[in-house]
């Protein structure tokens, strides 16, 4: 049976939403420490891109790829609506933003995985 990248797709966005889900929790939790820096982790479609899949080649004619990357999300410095005197740049507002869009898209996800799994099932029992 062939791999279904669907399920290897939606385990790299868990993965990477665990990532994230700690990051904006991070923040969360220094918001009230002077010179803090609110964080975010690159955007999952860009992560995405960077990744390949790889290729079998079957015959000597077909194009040879390079091997796939391994999904890796950097922090790096969000853009935060302000910035209080003692330098802090967390919002506690856009961060509960950013846990409520977290919070969707794990539930997306899951959901997606359930029904594609249920698909199978349904296919498979004939």
């Amino acid at each position: 049976m062939e791999p279904i990248h669907l399920f290897d797709l939606a385990a790299q966005q868990s993965r990477w939403l665990a990532v994230r889900q700690n990051a904006v929790s991070q923040n969360i939790a220094n918001a009230n420490t002077p010179r803090y820096a609110a964080r975010d982790v690159e955007p999952f479609d860009a992560v995405v891109r960077k990744t390949t899949l790889s290729l079998a080649a079957t015959e000597p004619n077909h194009i040879s790829s390079t091997p796939a990357e391994a999904l890796t999300a950097r922090p790096r410095k969000s853009d935060s609506w302000s910035t209080v005197h003692s330098g802090n740049s967390v919002s506690l507002e856009q961060e509960m933003l950013k846990a409520g869009e977290i919070s969707r898209n794990h539930a997306f996800t899951t959901n997606i995985v359930r029904s594609f799994h249920r698909m199978m099932m349904t296919a498979i029992k004939g």
